[in-house]
């Protein structure tokens, strides 16, 4: 069983390596689309919105409830497109590490 100190040392590498896959997250986009592309979001893999894209035509009163399904729709799209582009760095980042079954990071 490790010391006290070797758990210190691999807390603190786990926490550099969160650190690092956070900073790599925020570098990789997605593009959400919804309405046949009408409507563009595209995000982070960290969650953060970078850019909101909406057809001209969509840009008339009689079409209000409409976008506004489309804009929820494409924020959707992106933010599961977000994760799924997180999911392999954050495999990466802890594929070192020995966690107790069902462990999930980050915290």
């Amino acid at each position: 069983m490790p010391n006290l100190d070797e758990i210190m040392k691999m807390a603190e590498s786990v926490q550099a390596e969160m650190q690092k896959a956070q900073e790599n997250l925020d570098k990789i986009e997605v593009e959400g689309a919804a309405g046949g592309g009408l409507v563009k979001v595209v995000a982070s893999a960290k969650g953060r919105i970078v850019s909101v894209s909406i057809d001209d035509s969509l840009l008339q009163p009689s079409e209000k409830s409409m976008l506004e399904d489309l804009v929820a729709a494409a924020l959707n799209d992106a933010k599961t497109k977000a994760d799924a582009a997180a999911a392999p760095e954050l495999q990466k980042m802890t594929s070192g590490i020995p966690l107790p079954p069902g462990f999930k990071l980050p915290f």
